[in-house]
């Protein structure tokens, strides 16, 4: 086996745990990549060495530690490429753009670019909320499948930020398949009264892997055309996911 592809295979078994919520058994990741038995088990053995992967008593491989070193990283230079793009969201809505991703069982705001009106929405960078209250959660878990979205909820609750906050499993099942029916995600006062949201996915082939808003204050988004405003946010979103390489 080449070196070129030694590495491809090791990152073929990243991206086959990565797919399985962070962990799985050696049998799922040879259903997920292809590879022989053979091949995984030096693959893993190289990863977990190196701090990547780590095996737990159960014989089962998660993603390992060593990768928040890089993840931190990567998410800073994301967020440096993200920056013209959110500029093009604030020149299209006139207020507030951020890029959020999920991490774990939170949404991080990894980037911001402010609306240049007096009146503004910030949203601290870095900042984690739980994603059951805002657009940007809500079109990461549209994402997902509806068996992740109860593990993740089951996990974090659901807590009421507002009177307008979705506090019950069915209710946010039914807002995410209007979610990906329509191609957006909108919080109307679910994450703060006064402040609505509208967000779109980023993605890598089928995958959503991050999600671009804009918000602020509620009568100056309601006056917007959404589906205008999200179809705009789509191209937008579509260029920067081009720029990432995906």
């Amino acid at each position: 086996m080449s070196g070129v592809q030694s590495v491809d295979r090791a990152l073929d078994v990243l991206e086959a745990l990565a797919e399985r919520g962070g962990e799985a058994t050696l049998s799922e990741i040879a259903a997920g990549t292809g590879l022989p038995y053979g091949t995984i088990h030096r693959l893993l053995r190289a990863l977990v060495d190196r701090g990547y992967v780590r095996q737990d008593e159960g014989r089962r491989y998660a993603l390992g530690g060593a990768l928040l070193r890089l993840s931190g990283v990567a998410e800073r230079m994301v967020g440096t490429w993200a920056q013209p793009y959110l500029a093009k969201l604030v020149e299209l809505s006139g207020e507030t753009a951020n890029l959020a991703v999920l991490e774990g069982d939170f949404v991080v705001y990894v980037a911001q670019v402010p609306s240049p009106r007096r009146l503004r929405m910030f949203a601290e960078v870095g900042r984690r909320v739980l994603p059951h209250s805002t657009a940007v959660g809500k079109v990461l878990m549209a994402a997902r499948p509806d068996t992740e979205v109860a593990s993740i909820v089951e996990r974090t609750g659901m807590p009421r930020r507002t009177a307008n906050t979705i506090t019950d499993l069915p209710g946010m099942l039914a807002e995410l398949e209007r979610v990906r029916g329509r191609g957006y995600a909108t919080d109307l006062g679910e994450e703060e009264l006064g402040v609505h949201c509208l967000a779109v996915g980023v993605r890598d082939g089928s995958r959503v892997v991050a999600a671009m808003s804009v918000s602020g204050p509620a009568e100056r988004i309601d006056a917007l055309d959404r589906e205008e405003l999200a179809g705009g946010m789509r191209e937008i979103a579509e260029a920067f996911r081009t720029e990432l390489g995906f």
